[in-house]
Formats: structure tokens, sequence, C-alpha cells
């Protein structure tokens, strides 16, 4: 995109977004991430318990998108006349580990959204969502010139399809091959859900930069040898001290980077920061249904009769992380002291 960032026009057809609000007839469209890669196939949604079903079952996913499907959810529910606290709960019940998604019910409620009628929640909602662009676009500017030229490994997917637009982690990537910087990117398949075999790889590729897929347990191998310059991945929130919470194997690639001197970068908003947690020990991890484990593709891949985990995050300790990068500006360790001072008067509400 080349618009100026504080522009955003969600209807720009250069904007790859996993989001579309049709105003007139009041409903918002998703694009199935389920279906991905094999098809684009885009779903309309017109109540809130439609749009909680899609989050649950991560039609929609991605911290960030996450809080605007839901804050659109919610523009749903008043106009179709539901009780606005029963839908913010059933919203907010969906996805634990996330705050985005609590951080826009919050922002609509404490901004007395509600008390405003229909009208005023689907201007708040469509507001959220075009200040989520922006803030892609700030982050990728603020982050472009901290990658170093080579390969980058990045885990699960932070791009366009976990935001309102462009992404955080894969926006970084695509601000600096914009600059000119020389990249290819390492793109782990991410297991049990292959968030990056189906969705980054296809994004990446869409974008036309160099992206090569590989599994989780090669990237040690890989940079061991020296093939990878450098890790960057988004996040679904981050705590106080800057323990980040990121889709399961976030961790291991931290550690990994850290025993081979390779920089590790988390990419984020700052309705991802939760300042009222103090460690990512106080983060909620998410356990999804374990046949999500035993299963591939739908096809069973387990013996019968044996039990399996699924804890769909992790949290990688501050120490592990080189930098965040926020539409406010760059974080470095200490992060107790960095984080907090991201934030203005004007972004009180974070």
């Amino acid at each position: 995109m080349s618009q100026p960032i504080d522009d955003v026009d969600l209807a720009d057809p250069r904007l790859l977004s996993p989001l579309r609000w049709d105003g007139e007839k009041k409903e918002l469209w998703l694009l199935d991430q389920l279906a991905l890669p094999a098809m684009e196939r885009w779903l309309p949604y017109r109540d809130h318990q439609g749009v909680a079903t899609a989050i649950r079952e991560m039609v929609v996913r991605g911290a960030p998108a996450i809080g605007i499907a839901a804050a659109y959810g919610l523009a749903l529910a008043a106009f179709r006349g539901a009780p606005l606290d029963e839908a913010a709960a059933l919203l907010g019940a969906t996805r634990p580990t996330a705050v985005n998604l609590f951080w826009a019910l919050a922002r609509m409620r404490q901004h007395k959204v509600v008390d405003g009628g229909a009208a005023a929640l689907e201007k708040e909602a469509i507001a959220i969502h075009r200040e989520d662009v922006a803030a892609c676009l700030r982050i990728g500017a603020h982050g472009a010139k901290l990658l170093p030229e080579g390969t980058v490994l990045t885990h699960c997917n932070a791009g366009a399809l976990a935001t309102g637009g462009y992404g955080t982690a894969l926006g970084v990537i695509r601000a600096a091959v914009a600059l000119g910087t020389r990249l290819r990117v390492f793109a782990d398949e991410t297991r049990p859900y292959l968030q990056g075999a189906r969705l980054t790889t296809w994004e990446l590729h869409k974008s036309g930069i160099d992206v090569t897929l590989i599994t989780d347990n090669m990237a040690g191998h890989l940079m061991s040898r020296g093939e990878v310059q450098s890790v960057i991945v988004g996040a679904d929130r981050i705590a106080r001290n800057g323990d980040t919470a990121n889709k399961i194997g976030t961790y291991s690639v931290a550690v990994l980077a850290r025993e081979h001197g390779v920089p590790f970068f988390v990419a984020a908003p700052l309705s991802t920061l939760d300042m009222k947690t103090e460690t990512g020990r106080d983060i909620p991890i998410e356990e999804r249904n374990a046949a999500e484990v035993l299963t591939l593709q739908g096809v069973r891949i387990a013996p019968l009769g044996i039990a399996a985990r699924h804890p769909a995050f992790d949290v990688t300790p501050a120490r592990l992380i080189a930098a965040i990068i926020t539409e406010a500006g760059v974080a470095r360790p200490p992060y107790p002291q960095s984080l907090p001072g991201l934030f203005s008067t004007t972004t009180a509400l974070y």
C-alpha cells in the first residue's frame, strides 16, 4: 500500500484484510481462514452469535483481527436488538489469551459508545479497524530498519490475515522489502493448526516476497548452519515486564535464537500490551481441543484411545527478546521501563 499512514481506506482493493463491513446490509464478512490456501471464501455474519463462533473456531484468528471482529460483533448485536452485556460476555468468552479481544470490547464501553445506539457502535468498530491498519503501517515503518539482510524466520501468522490489514511481523518484513532490504523468509509450518504453512506462505507469495516453508523442528538446524539472520513474530499478549504470549512453539524458537546469537523481535500494536498483567506467569493460556493434535486436516494421525495436549500459546521470557516493535516506537530492555514510555495521554485507554 502506498497511501499515507494516517489515511487508511478500508475499501482500497490493494488492502489485504480478513474483514469487510457492509454498512448497507449491516453484515460482517470474514475471509474463511480454515479454507485457505485451497480456497478464498468469504462468509457473511449477521449477528454476534455467529461472530463468536467464527472467532472460537478460528475462521478469523490473530489477536488484532479477533478484537476487530468482536467490535463488529457488538455492533451487530445492537442492530439486531440483542442485550449488549450478554453479547459482550459471549464474545469475550471465545479466546482467553488474546488481550485485544477484551481491549476492543472495553473500548466500546469505556467510550460510552454503548449508550449511543447501534450507529455509534458501528462507527467505533470501523474506527478500531482503520486504526489497526494504521498501527500496522507504523509498526512496519519502525521495524523495517531492524531486520538485517539475509533470511528472517517467522512462526505462526502475524500478517494481514491476523490484523485489520498489512500485518505486524509480516508488516515489518513488507516494509523492509519496500526499503530495499534483501530478505527471504523461512516460515515455520506451526503445528498443529498450520497457520504458517497455510496462511503465512499464502500471504507472502501473494505479495511477491521470497518465502520457503520449513517444519517447526528444522529451525535449530538451519540456525546452526548460519542460515537465519533474524526472527520476528507477533504476539497475543505482552505483560508489563515484556514477557510475551504467542502461538505455541514461539518459546522454543526464541531459545534457539538466543543459543545461536540470532536477534529475536516481537511486533505488536499497543492494544496487545497488557499493563495490568505483571509477568508471563499471569497470562491465561488457552487449551484447545486435543482433536486438533490427534488429526491433521481432518485425518487421524494418532492411534485411537490415546490422549493429547493442545496449549495454543506459550510465553517467551523478556530476556530472550531483542526489541518489541509497536506503532509508537521500539522498546528495548529493560522492558518494565521502556514499555510504559510508549503510552501517551492520547492512548490512555490502552
